[in-house]
């Protein structure tokens, strides 16, 4: 059976569920919002710690990701971002969400080729392109400075 591009198309449409934006959106910002909230408080407590705002920023990013690391491994994160959307793939958490679950769902697979292996699926060309961008970013600042 050969279909068309449209005929997929209008297949594809009506097997789709409907997007009830008025719902999603307002979600999506509450959740990543609060998420948001919890990095800044935990931002202040740090510095409330003694600590200086550069080695504070790096806690907060580093307490974020292995929260949602832990909640992804114990199956919470899923529920959070059902509910969330978009609001908890947008800011850390997300990244953390997003190296994990493929690690987990393979680790039957052994820890090279199961866990080591699929955890930079999504992840790897993120890492890849930062670097980079970074490298070419540095490279720039360096050549600028010279002149």
């Amino acid at each position: 059976m050969k279909i068309t591009p449209n005929e997929y198309s209008a297949l594809t449409k009506n097997a789709s569920p409907k997007t009830k934006s008025y719902k999603t959106i307002p979600s999506a910002f509450v959740i990543g919002g609060l998420i948001c909230v919890i990095g800044q408080l935990l931002m202040y407590f740090y510095e409330k710690q003694g600590l200086t705002v550069e080695v504070a920023s790096t806690l907060v990013s580093v307490t974020l990701v292995l929260v949602a690391a832990v909640l992804t491994g114990l199956n919470v994160y899923d529920s959070i971002a059902k509910l969330g959307g978009a609001g908890t793939l947008v800011p850390i958490t997300g990244f953390s969400n997003a190296v994990c679950s493929p690690a987990l769902e393979f680790k039957s697979e052994g820890l090279v080729l199961g866990l080591g292996a699929k955890m930079f699926i999504i992840a790897g060309p993120v890492i890849v392109y930062g670097v980079l961008t970074s490298i070419a970013y540095g490279l720039i600042i360096y050549v600028l400075q010279l002149f």
